[in-house]
């Protein structure tokens, strides 16, 4: 260690030093030379800044007090929990290392495991006990699991496990332990749920916020990627393509996402595993060892089942689905940037779902950077520089490739060669995605409501919704008789405008609502056939006029009325075209037929 003042137990400080930390984390830093004694703690803290050597640090002192090796292992001296099996089995790996000079015995008691072999486990004896509530309490309630002994208790990633419903086994294991032992409690959040547990099962407990609120995540760069809606996929596709990154992490709301975006990556030539819920424990732990070791490249992973893993050199990860709040976006990022190490946090953000992806970024109090999906062009331009430089790196050939090498030169021109070489490299990368461009704008410029000025200059509502075709020059213009007054809206004008004049969404340009009008723009080559199609009768719904901007009212066509003369456009209650609901206390046509007084006249 670098400084060494640091009150770190002289057991764990050489372990500190030839893993080579010399520097602590801000968390480490207040357990180390916090003076907190022996003091219960509620620690708040980022995810992915070092916790578990912090709780090593401060709890080293209560269970091994002076001495620099335990005593003969018999009933724990230490109980950690941990929300999920594989937070567990880290935490155990990290406490190895963090405690073999005072050769510690750790049993580990997690669900999905053999709880026979964890009973052999406990009867052998251990200093330190790390599991799961539901299988802890198990044991505990079978006597397989003695804490009279116990001095500390840790609670890993507490707000985790309360969202996970584990409040009652954890109320139970902390009842069994002895009341006068030190206990600590570790979050990324203080929600009132934790406060509740730190006042039933602390004593005076020191709370303690390792990292102000500001400086959440400060090694990860946020970006909003807008897509699409139907382009979702294909956006997550070709990030990964042009990140080239070594390890990336995907994030989807549900299993059955998971296992879909799983086979379409896999299909697409992505080294790709997935971890969820369903997954027995031995899949989960290959998948993990795969991405650690290098033989897979992408995870991708529900919330519950990512939850607290770390995995080397994971320098990206993306939301496939938009985040549902904001600790989930804070869980779910903290996965990189871990420990000093830079990460890249990309969100894939469908139009529709921008202001949710806003509000979510501005609860969580971090600033993202607006992008656009990559293109085709920009991952060929990356895959070209990927293949230039692997060709110049390349060494020169030995004396055993020399004679191949010219056999090769003699039968085959350097041009041919290189081309097998080029075709060669591309046939191993995945092919990228066609994404039609979406313009990018700073998400504070999209208010939920317009604004004076653009209600005065009538703004150009379907830009963020649809691309504009590149050849959209020399377009016709035509007019629509409905405005903001009737709640226009482009989500159903856009497919209206399609069905009446027989073309499709790319066809159409931009859509500006006015107060009693509507202006849209229809390609050059479309634009015969368009008005064409819309002088037909019965292609729009009654009372709703289109023709070419710039023609008299009296001159255009018109959807011909159904009864008599023409009615005015009619609008349900959401504000579209449709069938007028009868007034309140007004009957409908039939029902006051049924209530006309006396009897009904006679035909003739």
């Amino acid at each position: 260690m670098t400084d060494d003042a640091l009150p770190i137990h002289p057991a764990l400080a050489s372990a500190l030093e030839a893993k080579g930390y010399n520097q602590l984390t801000p968390v480490q830093m207040e357990m180390a030379n916090g003076g907190h004694g022996e003091a219960d703690l509620l620690v708040s803290a980022q995810t992915g800044s070092g916790k578990t050597v912090a709780f090593g640090i401060a709890i080293a002192s209560t269970l091994l007090g002076r001495a620099e090796r335990f005593p003969a292992a018999g009933r724990p001296l230490g109980l950690i929990i941990a929300p999920t099996r594989e937070l567990a089995i880290q935490v155990q790996r990290e406490l190895d290392w963090l405690y073999a000079a005072a050769e510690v015995r750790i049993a580990t008691c997690v669900g999905g495991m053999d709880m026979r072999r964890e009973r052999r486990a406990l009867d052998s004896g251990a200093h330190l006990v790390v599991g799961t509530p539901g299988r802890l309490r198990d044991h505990i309630s079978k006597g397989a699991l003695d804490l009279g002994a116990l001095r500390a208790v840790v609670l890993d990633e507490a707000d985790e496990m309360l969202d996970l419903g584990f409040r009652d086994d954890l109320e139970f294991i902390l009842g069994a332990a002895p009341d006068e032992r030190r206990t600590l409690l570790f979050s990324a959040t203080v929600p009132r749920g934790i406060a509740e547990l730190a006042r039933n099962f602390q004593k005076d407990a020191v709370r303690i916020a390792a990292t102000a609120s500001t400086e959440q995540h400060a090694d990860i760069e946020y970006q909003v990627m807008l897509v699409r809606r139907d382009e979702r996929e294909h956006a997550v596709i070709n990030t990964l393509l042009d990140s080239g990154s070594a390890s990336a992490l995907v994030f989807c709301h549900t299993r059955e996402a998971v296992r879909h975006l799983t086979a379409r990556l896999a299909n697409r030539g992505f080294s790709v595993v997935s971890l969820s819920g369903e997954m027995a424990q031995s899949e989960r732990s290959n998948a993990l060892q795969s991405m650690r070791d290098g033989r897979a490249h992408v995870c991708v992973a529900t919330d519950v089942a990512a939850r607290g893993i770390d995995l080397p050199n994971l320098d990206l990860v993306i939301h496939a689905d938009v985040p549902s709040n904001p600790a989930t976006l804070l869980h779910r990022s903290g996965r990189t940037g871990r420990a000093g190490r830079k990460g890249v946090c990309v969100l894939i953000v469908p139009e529709t779902r921008r202001g949710a992806a806003q509000r979510v970024l501005a609860l969580a109090k971090l600033s993202a950077t607006m992008r656009g999906a990559p293109s085709i062009a920009e991952i060929e331009t990356r895959y070209r520089t990927q293949i230039l430089d692997a060709a110049l790196v390349a060494a020169e050939p030995d004396e055993a490739e020399a004679a191949f090498v010219a056999e090769l030169l003699t039968k085959a021109s350097p041009e041919r060669i290189a081309t097998a070489f080029l075709r060669q490299q591309l046939s191993v990368r995945p092919v990228p995605e066609d994404l039609l461009p979406l313009p990018v704008h700073d998400m504070q410029a999209r208010k939920p409501k317009r604004d004076k000025e653009n209600r005065e200059r009538g703004i150009d509502e379907r830009r963020d919704a649809e691309p504009r075709r590149p050849d959209m020059e020399g377009g016709v213009w035509f007019t629509l008789s409905l405005g903001r007054k009737q709640r226009a809206d482009p989500k159903w004008l856009l497919p209206m405008i399609c069905r009446a004049g027989g073309v499709s969404k790319r066809d159409v340009g931009s859509i500006r609502i006015d107060d009693m009008e509507t202006r849209f723009e229809i390609s050059a080559d479309k634009a015969a056939g368009f008005r064409e199609q819309i002088s037909q009768p019965g292609s729009l719904e009654r009372g709703i006029v289109i023709a070419p901007a710039g023609e008299a009212r009296e001159t255009s066509w018109r959807a011909k009325p159904k009864f008599g003369k023409r009615a005015k456009p009619e609008f349900n209650k959401g504000g579209k075209p449709g069938k007028k609901p009868a007034h309140r206390g007004q009957a409908a046509p039939a029902d006051r037929d049924r209530k006309h007084k006396g009897k009904p006249k006679r035909p003739g």
